[in-house]
């Protein structure tokens, strides 16, 4: 298993085209949906941007990229879909194969207004949506116009059903728990040249799932998991059961008796603007690296 390693005190990998045949995947955000800073956040951890302290992050997104067949699929459509999209073009150039959402809250699926006729007018770009998100975006504008002017091609998904990509490359949705309001909820499991990557941005708490993250774990190479907040009390004045996520320190608590083998395939993503991991030189980041876990950096490859 190899992977490009990237220094724990790092906030940002530079984006260089990469000299690779096999297939790959990309980190191309790591914040939460509404991104780093955050609007109307007057608190430090926002300031420090504005001062030039620390880096903005775009929003959780991951892509699937390989170079031998020349395609590149999106896993979400973030508000930062226009750099994201610059950005995979320094790995692969030509047009996206494919998008994969995994919900209809604002950080994954609002990037796909870009893909219409006011921005890039695409032409037929294939979206793989579960039904209820299918349906949403079916019934409701603006992104009901993507699909009348044939901007996107929307494909329904079905749970645990795997889709073939090519020969090299499946992937498979899987249902989580999560706040469902105007769609069910996803994560996706990558299968490249008989190695795998579980990519999980979103859900309520491992318990509420009716899978055992611990199988996933020991059958994947590699966890890309929902680190939204570091842990409790994070939102002073908010009742944080009311917007569940596995704390990082709770998912780490779950491994601590695991043998570092196990630890080092798991990567955290999706921080929230108050999370102290999106800065690479906190205590709480130095603390995670020593823990034997990972912090995902935007830019980095993880290879199959």
């Amino acid at each position: 298993m190899k992977i490009i390693v990237v220094l724990p005190a790092l906030l940002f990998v530079s984006f260089q085209p990469l000299k690779e045949e096999k297939p790959f995947v990309v980190v191309l955000g790591i914040a939460q949906d509404a991104g780093y800073p955050q609007a109307g956040c007057n608190k430090e951890c926002c300031r420090k941007v504005y001062a030039g302290k620390t880096s903005k992050q775009l929003v959780s997104c991951i892509a699937i990229v390989d170079p031998s067949s020349g395609e590149k699929w999106m896993i979400d459509a973030t508000p930062d879909f226009t750099e994201q999209l610059h950005s995979l073009d320094s790995f692969q150039k030509g047009n996206l194969s494919g998008i994969f959402l995994t919900h209809a809250h604002t950080g994954h699926y609002t990037g796909l207004m870009y893909l219409g006729r006011e921005a890039v007018n695409a032409n037929k770009i294939p979206v793989y949506a579960m039904p209820r998100i299918n349906d949403f975006i079916k019934s409701n504008g603006p992104w009901s116009q993507l699909v009348t002017l044939n901007n996107i091609d929307l494909r329904k998904l079905k749970a645990d059903s795997t889709i073939q990509l090519n020969e090299r490359i499946s992937i498979q949705p899987l249902l989580v728990p999560h706040r469902d309001e105007f769609s069910e909820t996803v994560g996706y499991l990558i299968k490249i040249n008989n190695k795998s990557l579980l990519f999980i941005p979103d859900i309520d708490k491992w318990n509420k799932w009716d899978r055992n993250i611990n199988d996933f774990v020991k059958r994947c190479d590699y966890l890309i998991l929902d680190g939204t907040f570091y842990k409790e009390g994070e939102l002073p004045g908010r009742n944080m059961s009311e917007i569940p996520h596995p704390f990082v320190q709770e998912t780490m608590a779950m491994f601590e008796k695991a043998d570092a083998g196990i630890k080092k395939k798991i990567w955290f993503i999706h921080f929230n603007h108050t999370n102290p991991l999106l800065s690479g030189e906190s205590e709480e980041t130095k603390d995670v690296i020593n823990k034997g876990f990972n912090v995902a950096v935007r830019g980095q490859s993880f290879k199959f």
